[in-house]
């Protein structure tokens, strides 16, 4: 970077500058780097693009990135658009780096044609060589638009892959561009996986926003006649309770061979700060729910502590004082668990992790994997 981008954009966390020593490192062709809204991975890779071409290390820095009508979730192509589609990526670069570049050199950079940006729908026969290629937002994509892509690197280039595989992809889609790419590049030599998760969020707002859209995807979830029931029971009782939603899976229980009295049969998830109004001060409101549906009932409030969440179906009762670390990775809930204590996490034949992703994936539609650290 130059000494003023270096000053003014500086990693803040250990996922950027992981980032940032992939993008720097010549060894490395293709950095994928994934993560929620707020973590940087634009920012750091868009500096990084101008940065080099200003260096003279690459002749161009192109950006190619998915234009989605967030309304409808219909992506928009520069056939429809028109010129408006080039004005919309613009001011996407000049937004990003307002704060160390001013906007006249950036303009100008795109002038000379040291900055292109580029529709992914309409790459097919082109080659990019000496130049580093950012392909943003791939989430929004299609599998076949990020392989195109990938095939357009030409000599002495570097390609760049960000997205986000959980909060900002259509829950709709199977799997997207953002998804399939960061598998693929997991076992490429000259290429470079940087998972960000939320102890990279550093824009401010950023983590409330994931709590909102957390909160927006399991308001949506569609109830079973037991889930309905449950909630119709915390209505009566705690008619000032906030619930979000509720997960039953009792027999799922029975399915992994969970019998232990200190998982629950359903869990009731709260917004933040409703957690007395559920349960009542004597926790007579949360017995009286029990004895409406014959369920042993669990309550929790929605935040981003996913290890509380773990811990709050998780078979073993101890076993948070052995978690070290949850957070997001990639398309997934990743549990890192102390070696010593994996086995008790995993259970017997993987059962207690796998009874543990059928209920995250259910409640939020997001899988759980666990490693030893």
């Amino acid at each position: 970077m130059s000494e003023k981008l270096l000053g003014r954009i500086e990693p803040k966390t250990e996922g950027q500058r992981r980032l940032l020593d992939a993008l720097l490192s010549d060894r490395i062709k293709i950095v994928g780097v994934f993560g929620p809204t707020g973590t940087g991975k634009s920012l750091l890779s868009s500096a990084y693009g101008v940065d080099a071409v200003s260096k003279g290390r690459y002749e161009r820095f192109i950006i190619t990135r998915p234009v989605v009508d967030i309304t409808t979730g219909r992506e928009l192509t520069s056939i429809e658009l028109g010129d408006l589609y080039y004005k919309i990526a613009s001011e996407y670069l000049f937004d990003l780096l307002s704060a160390a570049v001013p906007r006249e050199e950036l303009s100008k950079m795109i002038e000379d044609g040291r900055i292109i940006v580029a529709d992914p729908h309409f790459l097919r026969g082109r080659t990019f060589d000496n130049s580093v290629i950012f392909f943003d937002d791939a989430q929004s994509a299609s599998p076949e638009n990020v392989g195109e892509v990938i095939m357009r690197i030409g000599e002495g280039s570097k390609l760049i892959v960000a997205g986000d595989p959980i909060f900002q992809k259509d829950p709709r889609v199977r799997l997207d561009g953002a998804t399939l790419v960061r598998e693929v590049l997991l076992g490429e030599e000259e290429a470079a996986v940087i998972d960000l998760g939320l102890k990279d969020i550093v824009r401010p707002g950023a983590k409330r926003g994931i709590r909102l859209a957390l909160e927006f995807r399991m308001r949506k979830r569609e109830l079973s006649e037991t889930e309905s029931k449950i909630l119709e029971s915390a209505r009566i009782h705690a008619p000032d309770a906030d619930v979000v939603t509720v997960v039953e899976f009792a027999e799922r229980k029975e399915e992994f061979g969970i019998t232990g009295k200190a998982v629950p049969d359903a869990l009731v998830v709260v917004k933040e700060g409703y957690m007395g109004r559920l349960v009542g001060r004597g926790g007579e409101r949360i017995r009286a729910i029990e004895q409406d549906t014959e369920l042993r009932i669990r309550a929790i409030e929605l935040t981003l502590d996913l290890k509380g969440l773990v811990t709050s179906v998780h078979p073993v009762s101890w076993i948070g004082r052995h978690i070290v670390d949850v957070d997001f990775a990639g398309p997934e809930i990743v549990v890192t668990v102390r070696k010593g204590s994996l086995g008790a996490f995993l259970g017997q034949r993987g059962n207690y992790v796998r009874f543990l992703d059928s209920i995250m994936r259910d409640l939020m539609g997001i899988g759980v994997r666990v490693f030893g650290g």
